[in-house]
């Protein structure tokens, strides 16, 4: 399940509701992630993520669809904000339900690295000295680099 939403989540509710009903799952794997207080040394007021409503949904879907086919998952959730945020707010919530945790673990990486790097969200940071567009990190594409598949 795919949500893109302005409003917060309660991260409890959004687990229990992953595995409700399905005696199959025997492994839930979360990943939450936060607005940090500092950005290149400088302190972070808000952090601004933008995307395009439809074109963002359909690219999330393709890689949860790909985290699909690639681990026996029972189930998936993928919620990612957007709009104004403050340091502490939740901005992305990946969770994966399977029967055994490896395949749980390993999928719940793979969807937070491929979003960082093939989701289309564009971030901004307000600090003391103004506003700034966030650039790609080659951390990020070297997380995501592992999960390539070789042809």
């Amino acid at each position: 399940m795919i949500r893109v939403q302005r409003e917060d989540f309660d991260v409890g509710a959004e687990l229990a509701g992953l595995a409700a009903g399905n005696p199959g799952i025997g492994a839930v794997v979360s990943f939450v992630g936060l607005v940090r207080d500092r950005a290149g040394g400088e302190r972070l007021k808000a952090m601004t993520l933008e995307h395009y409503p439809g074109m963002t949904e359909k690219k999330l879907a393709e890689i949860e669809r790909d985290a699909h086919r690639r681990w026996p998952l029972e189930s998936s959730l993928v919620i990612h904000r957007y709009g104004r945020l403050e340091p502490g707010e939740r901005i992305v919530l990946v969770a994966t339900a399977s029967s055994h945790r490896e395949a749980a673990f390993a999928a719940c990486q793979f969807l937070i690295d491929w979003l960082k790097t093939k989701a289309p969200f564009w971030k901004s940071e307000e600090t003391r000295e103004g506003e700034r567009w966030v650039e790609a990190r080659a951390e990020d594409d070297e997380a995501a680099g592992r999960w390539a598949e070789k042809t």
